[in-house]
């Protein structure tokens, strides 16, 4: 069945984007169009509404963000359905191989048995100041006392949050809206890349060498005038690079004429064995830190920080003002025990310790056997492969998960995995197993 374009543009009482976009879903709600009828061309809607092409690709966009079309070069764009909930796709697609694998190496979760111990930190919490009381309190006294030494910049706004990934979403959100222009690095995290669509907004890849951001390629994405520019100074996931300062000096000369909000991701915090050059040094009033300390000092902790320049985290504490409101001061006081507590910085020292050692080894491992990968910092190495496919399936077959690099790509690139190493085994035969299947998994079929 197909909608006749005559009769679909009668439909729309607005012939705009967001017009379009809303009569289709009333119109799909209520069963006027089913699944699987197949829409007209956007050609010949947007010629019997008047309106441009790109006016009614716009409004299909939208759609295609709810799950409601899919259009596919053969059959066309047809109904899926009502509105369903949009999922992160490429975050979900990663190690789906099952649950019979033997090593996972998909996901780059911490080790627990290299986080530092609770109890003792959320016994001295329990005491924290102004417990129970309905104030929204942006950070607790006590953490911004622990991390005010150890950040880059003097921030001009400060806010604890649920995580690193919801600061990086938050700040999007209330930086940017559907259809603006986000910079971002290529690879990059594929959490990021599901937020970013989920927002609306246009991606503009900005490449990357084993330095961070490439300036001649920002200098390019910053023609198109973004909202805003992400990336991650260091632990970079999935390349393992990190900024240097020279690069960071070039970065902040290209971005300082700009409006763009500059927005530093930094993942894996304390456990980076690079130090932390920031843009924010030399451009306070435009960038804003979010550090996570997730990875470092326990995910069940649920804390990411951000600070910096005091617009863009006043517009995240008032999205925020809609639901959670505030951090619990409890978590907050704990990480600040943590962070302050010596016994609690051996541990994360000999976490960041051992992660870059298992790291290392794997990557001599695989370079022994002709496989190179790149990066010196973060819990992930990027693995070139001949076809990411065969790849996958071969490591799977030998009980071996890993992410397709793929997920973590805007653009068709150089075909990669990626290995997580956080929770690699320390025993040397084992590791030469892994990197034997690595490495079988990487190359090319014979023949």
């Amino acid at each position: 069945m197909e909608a006749d374009p005559a009769w679909l543009a009668q439909q729309i009482r607005e012939p705009t984007a967001r017009g379009i976009a809303t009569d289709l879903i009333d119109l799909i709600r209520q069963g006027t169009l089913r699944p699987g009828t197949r829409l007209p061309t956007v050609r010949s809607l947007a010629s019997k509404l008047g309106v441009s092409p790109g006016t009614v690709a716009d409004a299909w966009s939208e759609l295609r963000k709810h799950r409601m079309i899919s259009t596919d070069r053969r059959r066309g764009t047809t109904v899926l359905g009502p509105p369903g909930v949009p999922h992160p796709a490429r975050y979900e697609r990663i190690g789906n191989f099952g649950s019979r694998l033997a090593v996972d190496l998909a996901i780059a979760a911490p080790d627990p048995a290299l986080l530092p111990p609770l109890g003792a930190a959320l016994a001295a919490a329990s005491s924290t100041e102004g417990l129970n009381a309905y104030i929204r309190e942006t950070i607790t006294p006590r953490l911004r006392a622990a991390v005010e030494p150890t950040w880059p910049f003097s921030p001009q706004g400060w806010l604890a949050l649920g995580g690193g990934y919801e600061g990086v979403q938050l700040l999007c959100q209330t930086t940017a809206l559907p259809g603006d222009r986000i910079a971002i690095e290529e690879p990059t995290g594929a959490r990021l890349l599901d937020i970013l669509e989920v927002i609306g907004v246009k991606v503009i890849p900005v490449a990357c060498d084993e330095h961070g951001p490439v300036p001649a390629s920002l200098a390019q994405s910053l023609r198109a005038s973004p909202v805003a520019f992400v990336y991650q100074p260091r632990g970079h996931s999935p390349c393992g690079h990190a900024v240097s300062e020279d690069r960071s000096a070039e970065l902040a000369q290209l971005l300082a004429p700009t409006a763009t909000l500059v927005v530093e991701d930094d993942g894996i915090g304390e456990l980076s064995v690079a130090p932390m050059i920031s843009l924010g040094t030399r451009l306070p009033d435009q960038t804003v830190l979010v550090r996570s300390y997730s990875k470092s000092h326990g995910p069940d902790l649920r804390l990411a920080i951000i600070g910096g320049a005091a617009e863009a985290v006043e517009r995240v504490r008032v999205l925020r003002s809609f639901g959670t409101g505030w951090t619990s001061r409890i978590l907050q006081d704990t990480l600040a025990h943590l962070l302050s507590d010596p016994g609690a910085q051996a541990v994360v020292e000999d976490a960041r310790t051992a992660y870059a050692r298992r790291r290392a080894k794997l990557a001599a491992e695989l370079s022994d056997r002709g496989v190179p990968v790149g990066g010196r910092d973060g819990l992930v190495l990027w693995v070139p492969v001949h076809d990411e496919s065969e790849a996958l399936v071969t490591l799977a077959a030998h009980g071996v998960a890993a992410a397709p690099g793929s997920r973590y790509r805007v653009r068709q690139g150089p075909p990669h995995i990626r290995i997580a190493i956080a929770q690699l085994t320390e025993d040397p035969a084992e590791l030469a197993q892994i990197a034997d299947v690595i490495a079988l998994a990487a190359h090319r079929p014979a023949g």
